[in-house]
C-alpha cells in the first residue's frame, strides 16, 4: 500500500521501500515465549501481541530498569527494536507490510526505577520508527505506562493495532 510519506507534494512510497531505505529487515524466526499468538487479525485490523527487544537470535539486547541500569537512550533503542519485532509478528501473520493502511494504536509498557517519570520519552523510541516507516498514518493514539517489572527484565514491551487492507 502507497502512502503519503513527508517530504514532496503528492510523494507516496511503499512501507517495504521505506524500510528498505532505513537499512531494516523485519526478523523471521521470533516465536512466542508463551501461549499466544504474535498476532490475530479480524476484519480490517490486526492486532498484535507484546514485543520486546530481543536480537534476531531471541536474545534481549539489554535488561534492566529504566532510569537506573538502563539509559533513556538505549531504552528508547529499545523500544524501536520493540516495534520492529511487533511488525514482524504481524508481517508473519498478514504476508506484507504493504497490506499496513495505519497505525491506529501504540502501548508501550517502560521497565522503570522508583521514580522514573518519562515512559513517553521512551516510547517515542518507537513512535518515531512508526512514523519513518509510515509517515502520518504512522502515528498512532498512544499510552505509554510504567512499570516496576516486565518479563525477563525486558526494559520495554511494544504492541500494536494496525489496519490493514484485503
Amino acid at each position: 500500500m502507497a502512502f503519503k510519506h513527508g517530504g514532496a507534494e503528492g510523494a507516496e512510497m511503499r512501507a517495504s521501500t521505506r524500510l528498505e531505505e532505513l537499512g531494516i529487515t523485519l526478523p523471521t524466526g521470533l516465536t512466542p515465549v508463551a501461549l499466544y499468538k504474535p498476532a490475530v487479525v479480524t476484519g480490517s485490523l490486526c492486532y498484535v501481541s507484546g514485543n520486546i527487544n530481543q536480537d534476531a537470535d531471541g536474545d534481549l539486547t539489554i535488561t534492566g530498569k529504566v532510569g537506573a541500569e538502563v539509559t533513556l537512550e538505549q531504552a528508547r533503542e529499545a523500544a524501536r527494536l520493540a516495534a520492529i519485532n511487533a511488525l514482524a509478528g504481524a508481517v508473519n501473520t498478514i504476508g506484507s507490510i504493504d497490506r499496513v493502511t495505519k497505525v491506529v494504536r501504540l502501548t508501550g509498557y517502560v521497565n522503570g526505577a522508583p521514580g522514573f517519570d518519562q515512559p513517553s520519552k521512551v516510547i517515542d523510541g518507537a513512535s518515531e520508527l512508526l512514523r519513518d516507516i509510515f509517515g502520518e498514518d504512522g502515528i498512532a493514539a498512544r499510552s505509554a505506562i510504567g512499570l516496576a517489572e516486565l518479563p525477563f527484565s525486558a526494559p520495554v514491551e511494544v504492541e500494536l493495532i494496525l489496519e490493514i487492507r484485503a
